[in-house]
Parts: structure tokens; C-alpha cells; sequence
């Protein structure tokens, strides 16, 4: 479903009015194919040179931080069956807007494609960008891998581009993509507990290497998000749960 990263893409960017908050009714209500039916990613090896369908909309690794977000969305909403792109960097050349160097191949030392290198962190080097390895984009893998089934439910968004839904009693997610901070008390449909947001750390051990979040007895949780954080958005899932 090529439409899918052309209008994510729009919404992420905020062009032409569009706010996160019309995103309630995402995939089909936005005209695209049914969901058992899409096959649905953010960007691909054509549209990330601007070659096919999308156009200057598309966003790729070189956006890393709406491109995190995007493919956040991606994978904690229900609609479709999701592909998460992997990709090499190249020298772009842009010239009358248009990348001179959008043939390039990947990584090479005079024709011979450069080793995969694994950096401690789990990246990747050599110009091999490796989203899937990114942490924010492997662990939304598994959030998605752990709310499969369940339901789109408990949407809230303040009108413009906060926006946050979770996946039946499994996962809760939110968004700031506004230009002022978010703080808000959120239903996140999750049992009472303390969680490991799987965007800013990882759970090791029992043990959170980023922010926690508590929810009570109710539901309910208190998120605070600056728009200047570094990835403003907030993951949480039963497997997460510390």
C-alpha cells in the first residue's frame, strides 16, 4: 500500500494542515486497501531516492528522528502486515532538487561491498544504517509481536499532533509530535505496575535503562514529553513490565 508512507509521511511533517489527531481512523478510513490485504511500510529502496510512488513526502534515516516516529506508529497500530526497510548511506548530491547519486550501491572498497561491522551499541557500521537494529525500531518490533490480536482502543489526542491509543490490555503508546511539551494522565488499558518505555532504554534483567512509567490501579499513568526529546514518544507492553 504505497499510500501509506506518502500520507504518514505527510502527517509526521505536518504539511498541507495535516495534524496526528486525524489519525484516529487510520488504514482504511484514509481510503487505503484492506487491512488483510496491505502490506505497509514507511519507506522503501525506490520512494527513500524519490524514485516511485510517495514523493518528497517519504521519510527515510536521513529524518531519523520523525522517521522513528513513523515507523512507531507502523508497527503499534493494527492496520496491515508491516516491512521495516534496512538500508546503506550514500553521498547525496542534490542539484535542482534531485539526487545526483541516487544510483549509488551499497558500502564498497573499489567494487567489493564492505563487510556488515556490529558497533557495541548493536548498530551497525561502514555506512550500513540498519534501522532494524535502531533500538527504538527493534524494540517496536517486539511491542508489536506482543499486542498482536488485540483490539485498537483507548485513543486520545489533544486536537492537534499528541496523540496516544493502546493495543487491548497489551501495549500503550504515545506521541508528542506538537512544538510545546506533553503532560497528561492517559488510560493506557494496561494492569496496575511499573513499565520499561522501550524507546528511551531497554528492560535488562528486571531493570529499566529508561524512563519507567507507573501505572495505577486504574489504568491510568501520567506521561510528561518535551518536544525537544530526542525521540518524543513513550512505548509500553506487558512484556515490559518490570
Amino acid at each position: 500500500e504505497f499510500k501509506y508512507g506518502a500520507k504518514l509521511g505527510t502527517v509526521i511533517r505536518k504539511w498541507n494542515g495535516e495534524k496526528m489527531s486525524y489519525l484516529k481512523n487510520w488504514g482504511e478510513g484514509w481510503g487505503m486497501v484492506p487491512s488483510d490485504r496491505a502490506l505497509v511500510f514507511v519507506d522503501n529502496h525506490d520512494n527513500q531516492r524519490g524514485h516511485g510512488a510517495g514523493g518528497s513526502s517519504i521519510l527515510t534515516f536521513w529524518d531519523a528522528r520523525m522517521y522513528k516516529m513513523a515507523v512507531g506508529f507502523m508497527l503499534a497500530h493494527p492496520y496491515g502486515f508491516t516491512r521495516v526497510m534496512s538500508s546503506y548511506r550514500w553521498n547525496r548530491n542534490f542539484q535542482n532538487g534531485k539526487d545526483q547519486n541516487d544510483w549509488i550501491g551499497p558500502p564498497n572498497n573499489n567494487g567489493v561491498t564492505k563487510e556488515v561491522t556490529i558497533n557495541a551499541d548493536t548498530t551497525c557500521g561502514n555506512d550500513w544504517v540498519c534501522e532494524h537494529r535502531w533500538r527504538q525500531i527493534r524494540n517496536m518490533v517486539a511491542f508489536r509481536n506482543v499486542v498482536n490480536g488485540q483490539p485498537f482502543s483507548n485513543w486520545w489526542d489533544n486536537n492537534s499532533n499528541q496523540v496516544a491509543f493502546s493495543r487491548g490490555n497489551r501495549g500503550f503508546i504515545v506521541f508528542n509530535n506538537d512544538d510545546w511539551a506533553l503532560s497528561a494522565t492517559l488510560q493506557t488499558g494496561l494492569p496496575a505496575g511499573t513499565y520499561c518505555d522501550v524507546i528511551s532504554g531497554d528492560k535488562v534483567d528486571g531493570n529499566c535503562t529508561g524512563l519507567r512509567v507507573n501505572v495505577g490501579s486504574d489504568g491510568k499513568a501520567h506521561f510528561s514529553i518535551s518536544n525537544s526529546a530526542e525521540d518524543p514518544f513513550i512505548a509500553i507492553h506487558a512484556d515490559s513490565k518490570l
